[in-house]
């Protein structure tokens, strides 16, 4: 890792995301296992990486940051508040009418927010587009996207990682939410699109394989596919669940309310 970056300020952001996580859960069904799953990657990129101004989300030359598997925004959600973009006390009104805190994220809603999505599959496309656009206009940001190892089992995800490389789209860097689940089992029993490492390695992008809740590899990675010309996938193994020991790997917790004790213990373990 050549750049300096402040892990210790970045780990404790990503405890706090996980904080609003379970604060916004506090009285709702939700997608905590995914959401947790992608908090250290979330954190680094928000925190450590990425080119954002709170006070004018929509600087022309800001990064774009675009999450595919749009279920886990409770995430980004975190992020955007510990930032600045949206109040604080948005947080307790998580998938109630007229909030900007829907079940997915909302462009139209929640500054900071890049994209709709939510239909699987969609957001290497998107991402593809912004980079594209980027290019004609002359403009040097990344564009940062998180696709669900689940998800992977839409074709449009490859026909978009085709395009990133036949386009040569450098400023396009994936991380894939690799924690072998989906709402129904494990992935490798329903659709295993693996493996990954070699699949968009054949697709003609830059790989790296990662522990995705090691901040210092994850910020290591991304470095990395700054320096290049290819498309980059940084295929990061993470937890479903984690930082919650009731909820770690378990399937039911992809979507799923808390019990009051759950809630209580999840704030214990976070503390």
């Amino acid at each position: 890792m050549e750049k300096k970056y402040d892990i210790d300020h970045i780990t404790q952001m990503a405890k706090l995301i996980r904080k609003d996580l379970v604060l916004m859960l506090k009285t709702n069904k939700g997608h905590l296992g995914g959401s947790s799953s992608i908090t250290d990657i979330v954190a680094s990129l928000y925190f450590g990486v990425m080119n954002v101004d709170p006070k004018n989300p929509q600087w022309p030359d800001r990064d774009r940051f675009i999450l595919s598997k749009g279920h886990s925004v409770l995430a980004q959600y975190g992020a955007l508040i510990e930032l600045g973009f949206i109040p604080r006390e948005t947080l307790d009104n998580l998938k109630s009418l007229r909030s900007p805190l829907q079940g997915h994220p909302d462009m139209k809603l929640v500054p900071g927010i890049e994209a709709n999505t939510g239909s699987l599959g969609q957001g290497l496309s998107i991402a593809n587009g912004i980079a594209l656009a980027a290019r004609l206009d002359k403009q040097d940001f990344y564009a940062y996207v998180i696709i669900g190892d689940g998800e992977l089992s839409e074709g449009q995800v490859w026909e978009a990682a085709m395009a990133s490389a036949r386009y040569k789209l450098g400023h396009v860097i994936a991380c894939i939410d690799n924690n072998g689940l989906q709402a129904m089992g494990k992935i490798e029993e329903r659709f295993n699109t693996g493996p990954y490492v070699e699949k968009f390695a054949a697709f003609g992008w830059d790989t790296y394989e990662i522990d995705g809740h090691s901040i210092p590899q994850i910020l290591d990675a991304v470095d990395k596919a700054q320096k290049t010309d290819k498309p980059s996938a940084i295929i990061c193994h993470t937890v479903k669940g984690k930082g919650f020991s009731f909820a770690e790997n378990v399937v039911g917790f992809h979507h799923n309310a808390m019990t009051e004790e759950q809630y209580e213990q999840a704030l214990k373990e976070l503390s």
